[in-house]
């Protein structure tokens, strides 16, 4: 109910305050516009990085073993699930925080835009790192011999702690979802 002074008829002061605040809170919200900007440029280094490996082993293609076949699009695979996260990130977090994407009518539209949530959210980002670390660990693994055993230890305890840190937020999701 919005507090009128009896006499005059009029909002009051405070009031008139109260929604001028409001309202620089409100627009506070672009405020993270430009942040997913730079993710966006962040993708564009991603794009560069991933023609740059892409260049440097297409003269090797002939002459590399196999495994360095499969290091050197596993490494691809990384680049492009990492450029996947920040297209996530940049979609869902402008969509939830800031305005709504109005493309709705796009035929190359993803079904998930405008339904994914906060929580939602979380759980593809750690669904999308551990797929990360995977690789990382499986490129160690086929490098074992360039790779020592305390970082090989180091990098199976963070994809341990990755996983567990995945069911933990889906188990709390789905816990909290029930009430």
């Amino acid at each position: 109910m919005t507090p009128v002074d009896h006499e005059t008829g009029s909002i009051t002061r405070l009031h008139r305050i109260e929604l001028a605040l409001e309202g620089w809170i409100f627009h506070s919200r672009w405020l993270l516009a430009p942040l997913y900007l730079g993710l966006i440029v962040g993708l564009v280094i991603l794009l560069i990085k991933f023609l740059q490996e892409l260049i440097v082993f297409l003269p090797q293609t002939l002459v590399a073993s196999q495994s360095d076949v499969i290091l050197a699009l596993l490494t691809l695979v990384d680049l492009v699930l990492v450029a996947n996260l920040v297209l996530m990130v940049v979609f869902s977090g402008y969509e939830n925080f800031v305005s709504k994407i109005d493309v709705h009518l796009h035929p190359d539209r993803p079904e998930w835009m405008g339904k994914l949530d906060s929580g939602g959210l979380k759980l593809k980002l750690i669904a999308s790192i551990v797929a990360i670390s995977s690789i990382s660990l499986l490129k160690s693994f086929m490098n074992v011999d360039k790779t020592s055993d305390r970082e090989m230890a180091w990098m199976v305890g963070l994809h341990a702690l990755f996983v567990v840190s995945g069911l933990v937020l889906a188990l709390t999701d789905k816990l909290s979802a029930k009430k």
